[in-house]
């Protein structure tokens, strides 16, 4: 399997066990009544697994960018892009533009 697609097997799966324990903190702790709300409901249960895998896309998203923004490149460790002369002071000054005082006549046709 190519490296890449573990990697993102792997933090997927991590972004799910962090909702899965977001969610489960949500109940614990009744974050706005939502363990009873839950409990009392005959169909508390999809409203936790809509719950848990609507957060599940959100912490494995961020966790593979995560994941992709700390992978480094041996490559970047030598300077590129060869000589370079500096960049000098540009002197900006107003330049003078003339233009017409004249207007455009208007046409009389009807």
């Amino acid at each position: 399997m190519p490296k890449l697609i573990k990697l993102y097997i792997v933090n997927v799966a991590i972004g799910f066990a962090l909702a899965g324990a977001f969610v489960g903190m949500l109940l614990w702790f009744n974050i706005a009544n939502l363990w009873h709300l839950v409990s009392t409901s005959d169909k508390g249960w999809l409203a936790v697994l809509i719950l848990w895998i609507s957060n599940g896309i959100i912490f494995a998203g961020v966790q593979f960018g995560i994941a992709v923004m700390r992978l480094k490149d041996d490559d970047d460790d030598e300077p590129r892009g060869g000589n370079r002369a500096p960049v000098t002071r540009v002197r900006h000054e107003p330049v003078p533009v003339r233009a017409p005082a004249h207007r455009p006549q208007r046409s009389n046709r009807s």
